[in-house]
Order: C-alpha cells, then structure tokens, then sequence
C-alpha cells in the first residue's frame, strides 16, 4: 500500500473513469474510503493542469459541504504529498454503480422508482445548494450496502467542457436539447439527463441499443416523442419521462420537487420482470399458484408473434391469455402487446 497525508492510505484499484482512477482506501478518521485520484491528462499542458488543480481544490470545499444521504460524501480533497495528483477521499459505496445493472436488463418498475426517489433526492440537495451535478447516468449512481442509492461524480463537469467530455465518454445520450443548441446547462439539463437515466434503467441494454443513439436525434428536436417503449411500461411511467425530455424547458419539470411529486404517483405493480434477448423478449411474473409468461418472438425482420400463458405452479391447468393470432410486423404486435399489458394492471 502506497500512503498519503499519514493518515490516508491507498490500497487496490476499483475502477477507472475519465477523471480518474478509482481505489480502495482507509482512512483513521472515517475507516473504509474510496479515493479517487485526479492527475494531469494527457496532453494537457503544465499550466491549464495547474489551472485545473487550482479549480478542483477550490470545488472540494463546496464538495465537501454537500452532505446528503443519497449523495456520495466527500470527505476531504487534498494535494497529494507524493505526486503532482488530487485526491478525492470519499464514502465507499460496496453496491457498485447501476452501469451493470443496466447491462443486465429492464429493471422493475418498483425498483426503478426507488432508485429515482433516491437520486431525486439526492439532486434536490445538490440544487438547493446551488450545484449542478451535469454528468447523471448509470455509472455515476452507486448503491451502499443496503441498496440506498447515491450520486457520484457530482462537480467535476463545467459547462466548458462538458459537450466533449460526454461525446468522449459515450454519454452524449444524456445532453439535453438546449445545451447541444448552445445555452449552458441548468438545474433542467439535469432534469433532462435523470430522465434518460430512467428510460435505460427500465429498458436496459439490448434494448437500448436497438435504436439510433439519442445523441444522434435530440440536438433536431422532439427526441422525446420518438422514444421507444418496451410494451409492458405503463403510460404514465411514459408521459413522466417525456415531460422530463421536453425540448422547451418551459414545458419541462422546473425542479426536482416536482420530479419528486411526480414519482411518488407513478404505479410499480404489477412486477413484470423482462428478458431482451436477439430474437425474442419475454416477461414473466408469479402469483400465489400460477407464473403468467408472455413471449414476443420475431421470426423475420418483418414477421413477429406473441404469445401469453398462465402456468400452474403445482396442480391445475395451463391457460392462454392471449396471443397474437399469426405472425405480423413489429408495430401491429407491439400494439397488441400493450393492450394486454394494459389490461393486466
């Protein structure tokens, strides 16, 4: 172990970001701490990195007060005595980030509304002491030990740098229609990227992936009505995000209290638990005595089927809630698929 400042001492790697490396850390006062070192990149020039320095060291005392249960705490930003480097002496969340969850699959609806309370909150707390966070996505939401999520990474990003930074990490998904027209950002460009963080926790990957990349659509405009929805999302799960995507910031949620009201009345029943797969998706959930498994299957590009069941799980006989009665094209199944989930509720 490499030690810093007497006290502080850095152990093995967790993860690196464009930031900076990540590490498993202790520390006398606060124990097991996670510690991220900030150092010169490469081909920054000695000056703009002092400059930098001086900006982080300056940020880490407001880092610093942003105490909040679902924010990371930062406990201490500090020059290290060994190298030309920042630390970042912070809690150490064992949950990990919600980048994996992410690429596993759409996550419950209960468990997607939990998780946005908490970061409504967490980004409350933020705002109300004048920050933005600027960069909210999967990998920047931690979970401790009892599953409470957490922002992370708050502070880093300024409006100077945050086009190319987020085009250099792969989430330009997350840049809200007037940052990409030119305008700064806002408490509202993080209303915007908390939404899309929610659409691809409730989507997740595969399914994601299928379309064009936002970063693609949302600088023409309407992006929030081109959105496509797995077919089991309730409407006002829908209307809730779009509202959060509004290209017009007017028509956009004004702050996180509303966000946070608006949640608080989104339905999480019934718990459709949903596998994407290549060729096919399916959903299933379990009663006290019967598993109800619904299956869309896409034989061709432009001939799908669907068909849904409900199994006893000890003595009966199975049924067949309905189906699609053939094979025909995506959109006339997708359709179909939502009236019956609709019904369901």
């Amino acid at each position: 172990m490499t030690q810093f400042h007497s006290t502080l001492q850095i152990g093995i790697a967790l993860g690196a970001g464009h930031f900076g490396q990540v590490f498993a850390g202790t520390d006398q006062l606060h124990g097991d701490v996670a510690i991220k070192i900030l150092e010169q990149y490469r081909g920054e020039s000695a000056s703009d990195w002092q400059t930098r320095k001086a900006d982080l060291l300056s940020e880490g005392k407001r880092l610093e007060a942003a105490s909040h249960p679902n924010v990371v705490r930062v406990y201490s930003v500090v020059e290290s005595t060994t190298s030309n480097a920042i630390l970042l002496v912070m809690e150490r969340c064992t949950g990990g980030c919600l980048d994996h969850r992410f690429k596993i699959g759409p996550m419950l609806l209960s468990e997607t509304r939990n998780i946005a309370t908490d970061i409504a909150l967490g980004l409350q707390a933020l705002h109300q002491r004048g920050m933005l966070h600027r960069d909210i996505k999967p990998g920047n939401i931690l979970l401790d030990g009892r599953g409470k999520a957490k922002l992370g990474d708050f502070g880093l990003v300024t409006d100077n740098l945050v086009l190319g930074y987020a085009s250099q990490q792969g989430y330009a998904d997350h840049v809200a229609y007037e940052v990409w027209q030119g305008h700064g950002t806002s408490e509202k460009s993080d209303i915007w990227a908390f939404g899309m963080t929610i659409y691809r926790l409730l989507h997740g990957e595969d399914w994601y992936s299928r379309s064009l990349a936002p970063r693609h659509l949302v600088q023409n405009g309407g992006f929030a009505d081109q959105l496509p929805w797995l077919p089991h999302i309730p409407k006002p799960w829908r209307r809730f995000i779009r509202k959060t995507l509004e290209d017009d910031t007017a028509l956009r949620y004004q702050n996180m209290s509303q966000v946070k009201n608006a949640l608080a009345d989104l339905p999480f029943d019934p718990p459709w638990n949903c596998q994407v797969m290549p060729n096919s998706i399916k959903w299933y959930m379990q009663t006290s005595s019967r598993s109800l498994d619904v299956v869309w299957t896409q034989h061709s590009q432009r001939k799908h089927s669907w068909e849904a069941m409900s199994n006893p799980l000890g003595t009966g006989k199975r049924r067949c809630l309905g189906k699609s009665g053939g094979r025909g094209g995506s959109a006339k199944t997708i359709r179909q698929l939502e009236q019956f989930f609709a019904r369901q509720t």
